[in-house]
């Protein structure tokens, strides 16, 4: 890993952190600058900053941490992928979980990319590069369900303005643990990255800090299962259809714990993975069995629909939750309620 210092001049007072960066940093583009930050790699004055429109300071000192280099060329790589569409200009697909989007330490292969790589034998565009070529979102390594990639610069261009105009539909399915309050429901919780744990986001308790980002997650309680409480009669589980707005980092998974629901099997919001004891009985011991089962977040892109940005055609695709997450919500249905 190495640095860069840079002690912001006078005239540099009141620019983006993420432009001042990429002006003076030669090396890196205003993009990369931008994931820097957010990844927790920039700091000022020995301060972690999260937000790539704070203000730069004059006379302030900002380093950047620049991770060790994945390779340059990721390497094509035979991997089946589950391909919904597929034009001249962009691919859907149903990502598999498990598998990470990108080349980055930890998984520096099997990705997504090294499988579009192969697929599309050097048509996708700009991959190679350091930004995340042809990846205009993302979905977590352990979640599953419907992405979208250019192959075109033009469809590059235009599906990261849908993104940036939020005017792409997205509709997840969550198994969550407990219900949320009330049943159907909108979190608007500004997000950041966590001051404690630099991989983590977390909701920011100052939605105006320049730290923070506004994050909308629309949800609504399609099934509850069992109960987790007789006194209370609250909900053990819940099946949500969560409907984006926005789009921050790990966006769903932040907003259902804030709201005390997090999702089964997070090993990083879920406080506590799974199903707590419910009670006696094969139906009780079935479900807590299942949750266990989860070796991830169970969450699934379920749909994804926009405006096809070179065609113009509207187009929507949905995938079907996978056979872990299923098998685990047939396992809260014979939950007993009462």
């Amino acid at each position: 890993m190495s640095q860069i210092e840079i002690i912001a001049a006078p005239e540099d007072a009141g620019q983006r952190l993420d432009a001042f960066l990429a002006a003076k940093a030669g090396e890196i583009s205003r993009t990369r600058a931008k994931a820097l930050i957010e990844e927790g790699a920039v700091t000022v004055d020995g301060r972690p900053e999260a937000s790539p429109r704070a203000a730069i300071k004059a006379g302030s000192v900002y380093v950047v941490a620049l991770p060790a280099p994945v390779a340059a060329e990721p390497q094509a790589e035979d991997i089946p992928l589950d391909i919904l569409f597929e034009d001249a200009h962009l691919i859907i697909l149903n990502k598999a979980a498990g598998m990470a989007v990108h080349p980055a330490p930890g998984s520096e292969d099997a990705t997504l990319v090294n499988a579009l790589l192969h697929h599309c034998q050097g048509q996708l565009s700009g991959i190679g590069g350091v930004e995340r070529p042809g990846i205009v979102h993302r979905l977590d390594k352990l979640t599953s369900g419907v992405m979208v990639a250019a192959k075109t610069e033009a469809a590059h261009t235009g599906l990261a303005a849908l993104f940036e105009r939020h005017d792409i539909e997205r509709m997840y399915l969550a198994v969550t643990r407990g219900a949320p309050r009330p049943l159907v429901g909108t979190v608007d919780a500004a997000i950041a990255r966590s001051q404690t744990d630099r991989k983590k986001m977390s909701v920011h308790r100052n939605p105006d800090s320049p730290a923070a980002r506004r994050a909308v997650t629309h949800y609504r309680a399609i099934e509850t299962f069992g109960e987790r409480d007789k006194h209370t009669h609250a909900p053990a589980a819940a099946l949500l259809e969560c409907r984006l707005e926005t789009g921050r980092t790990h966006q769903i998974r932040v907003h259902m714990a804030h709201i005390g629901a997090p999702i089964l099997g997070d090993p990083v919001y879920g406080r506590q993975m799974h199903l707590t004891a419910l009670g006696s009985g094969a139906g009780h011991d079935a479900a807590i069995a299942a949750a266990k089962a989860m070796d991830r977040q169970a969450l699934h892109a379920a749909v994804l629909g926009f405006v096809h940005p070179v065609t113009g055609k509207t187009l929507r695709f949905e995938a079907p939750v996978p056979e872990d997450m299923a098998g685990l919500i047939a396992a809260l249905k014979r939950l007993p309620k009462d």
